[in-house]
């Protein structure tokens, strides 16, 4: 295990930065140690958190979390995976053998291809596209495709940091190792 390369922010957080806080976090809640540390950039904290996508948009939350647990772990980010395993999955309603999914070598499943070919290349297939054009509307795909880059970019964060786990999220192991 890695010691983080930014110590995350404590508090007192100045106010912008506790107000952003407030409107991500459960009340009572400890920022998680991601945000503590894009806080040391406000302008990254509040563009992240401004196109954060976790509010309920045209995905049911088990195909969203699919699709973060899978960009997460083809990312080898254990951290944002154990995040949203420990706070999601069970209101996703997604059972273990699913969960497994997101970490399997070989998925078949239309949203982990997704994933899968977003990560490896950057685009879909013909084939992966017509699969989920007829499944999912326009404004839903966009928000496939937004998803996935997000967590992309939220899996840098946290990767290229070393963010430390959260007390209450255990990684075990995605796809990859996020230390060297």
């Amino acid at each position: 295990m890695h010691a983080p390369r930014i110590a995350p922010v404590e508090g007192p957080y100045a106010p912008a930065i506790r107000e952003a806080f407030d409107r991500v976090m459960p009340p009572g809640m400890e920022p998680l140690n991601l945000f503590k540390t894009m806080a040391h950039s406000p302008r990254v904290l509040q563009r992240m958190f401004a196109g954060n996508l976790l509010d309920p948009g045209p995905l049911s939350l088990k195909d969203r979390e699919t699709l973060i647990l899978r960009t997460c772990a083809r990312c080898g980010c254990d951290y944002e995976w154990a995040v949203h395993a420990a706070l999601f999955s069970r209101a996703a309603e997604l059972s273990p053998a699913e969960m497994a999914a997101t970490r399997a070598d070989d998925p078949d499943a239309l949203l982990l291809r997704v994933a899968d070919e977003l990560h490896d290349g950057a685009a879909l297939s013909d084939r992966t596209w017509e699969a989920l054009s007829a499944r999912y509307g326009p404004g839903q795909i966009l928000e496939i495709l937004a998803l996935c880059g997000y967590y992309h970019a939220i899996s840098f964060i946290a990767n290229g940091c070393r963010v430390a786990a959260e007390p209450f999220a255990r990684a075990t192991g995605a796809q990859g190792a996020t230390g060297d």
